[in-house]
């Protein structure tokens, strides 16, 4: 696909994404999108929808190849989705991101940074603790010397 094609059906993905809106996102990715591609800062699309709380669209973009331990670069958006989502207590989103695979000991900031667990606790979002730990988080793992 075309370089121009490729960064045209980025925009308008992002904006779907930012927009909420499972049905433009799932037409996108039918038509080529690339789940996987972050914007300029470096935020990808996965952390967007993470952190807005946006379960379905969040699937969408992993059910089209976007990998849920992915870590967002963007200025006031780092870190993995799972981050986010736990530290905001969108539970549905983390299961989504968990039945995908993510890793619910995966500390963001390259693994120096807090936990999706910590970010739970800190919320305190304890329904999204709860189902962090049933997943495998490790909830003797301290903080990092980071935080």
């Amino acid at each position: 696909m075309k370089q121009r094609r490729q960064k045209k059906l980025f925009r308008a993905l992002l904006e779907a994404t930012v927009a909420a809106d499972p049905a433009r996102v799932k037409a996108l990715l039918r038509g080529g999108a690339d789940p996987e591609r972050g914007n300029s800062d470096g935020t990808t699309l996965l952390y967007l929808a993470s952190a807005q709380g946006e379960a379905e669209v969040a699937r969408l973009l992993m059910e089209a190849g976007a990998f849920p331990d992915a870590e967002s670069r963007g200025v006031g958006a780092e870190g993995t989705p799972l981050c986010p989502a736990a530290c905001w207590g969108h539970t549905e989103t983390v299961r989504e991101l968990l039945t995908h695979g993510a890793d619910p000991n995966l500390r963001e900031d390259c693994g120096t940074g807090w936990s999706p667990l910590e970010w739970a606790n800190n919320g305190p979002h304890p329904e999204t603790a709860e189902l962090l730990i049933t997943a495998g988080a490790n909830p003797t793992n301290g903080p990092s010397n980071s935080s």
